[in-house]
């Protein structure tokens, strides 16, 4: 893409070391940059990071930019959760990845979760009012953490509550889905 519409514009992406689903990072993180985005990629080490092809086999090896401890929050203007189920199980449980989630949404910063990703939002409790998709089976998770509704549907853009949370389903959505986060990021 020769288009660099994102020029200066700076997302974070959290991960674990372990589980990420392949192209809900390589595809986001690579169409941002080739726009002309600043992408960080966060991990709870410093170890390079194992994708998955669905959540199974293994995919490319990332070197992360930064650990979890180490980034600034307040450095980004967009947030980015990739899915996969093991990676977005784990993530939750990290306390830094939960206070960035909190820091951006307190902050009304755009969030963007895909497949799984959401995991992390439940577990900051930043879903209160939301309209949101997700991988199907995090909708129960995602309605007891006070969203206003669960969607089935390629990319939701919910602007409620002080934050834009951007949220699609699989990699199959992953087209609506980096359109609607570079329009968010634009937009911020």
């Amino acid at each position: 893409m020769s288009d660099k519409s994102l020029n200066g514009h700076r997302v974070l992406v959290l991960v674990t070391n372990y589980g990420v689903e392949q192209d809900e990072l390589v595809v986001p993180v690579r169409w941002l940059r080739e726009s002309g985005a600043d992408v960080t990629v966060a991990a709870v080490s410093s170890d390079p990071i194992q994708t998955l092809v669905g959540d199974k086999d293994p995919g490319e090896t990332v070197e992360p930019t930064t650990t979890l401890d180490e980034l600034d929050p307040g450095a980004y203007e967009l947030l980015l959760l990739p899915g996969g189920t093991i990676n977005a199980d784990q993530l939750r449980l990290e306390s830094k990845a939960l206070e960035t989630v909190k820091a951006f949404a307190s902050s009304g910063r755009p969030i963007a979760a895909i497949c799984h990703g959401p995991w992390a939002l439940v577990e900051a409790d930043v879903l209160n009012g939301k309209t949101l998709t997700s991988f199907a089976s995090v909708r129960t998770d995602i309605r007891n953490a006070g969203a206003k509704e669960w969607v089935d549907e390629a990319v939701v853009s919910d602007s409620a509550n002080g934050y834009t949370l951007v949220t699609s389903r699989t990699p199959k959505d992953l087209d609506a889905f980096v359109g609607a986060v570079s329009k968010a990021l634009a937009d911020s």
